[in-house]
């Protein structure tokens, strides 16, 4: 059964930063492309940011370029989220997703598996 666990989000100051780990149950992201999304309640998932399965490719929403970025961590089986300059708008939960394809974009319905989510809060 295909799992992911999200970890490393909780509270912090506006500026502040923050990195969100992507962990999988039962197979090895190393041949998945992997997106990070968030979805506020009552609004749809958008997505921030993803890479290819072999890491040559990465995309960013405009609202987090230069603030978030993917990386992969082979040997350590997780993919990660840096979060820097973090704003109070970027408080929602936050999902990691996973592709079979090479190349899964800011599309949620690109994605096959899900994370349950991590929650984040930009607050003084």
């Amino acid at each position: 059964q295909v799992q992911l666990v999200e970890s490393g989000g909780g509270l912090v100051q506006p500026g502040g930063s923050l990195r969100l780990s992507c962990a999988p149950s039962g197979f090895t992201l190393e041949y998945y492309a992997v997106g990070w999304f968030r979805q506020a309640p009552g609004q749809e998932r958008v997505g921030l940011g993803c890479i290819s399965h072999n890491d040559d490719l990465t995309r960013y929403a405009d609202s987090v370029k230069g603030r978030f970025a993917i990386s992969r961590d082979a040997a350590r089986n997780t993919v990660y989220l840096q979060m820097s300059n973090l704003k109070p708008e970027d408080t929602t939960v936050y999902y990691c997703v996973v592709s079979v394809a090479y190349w899964g974009g800011l599309g949620a319905t690109e994605y096959e598996h899900w994370g349950q989510g991590t929650p984040v809060t930009v607050s003084s």
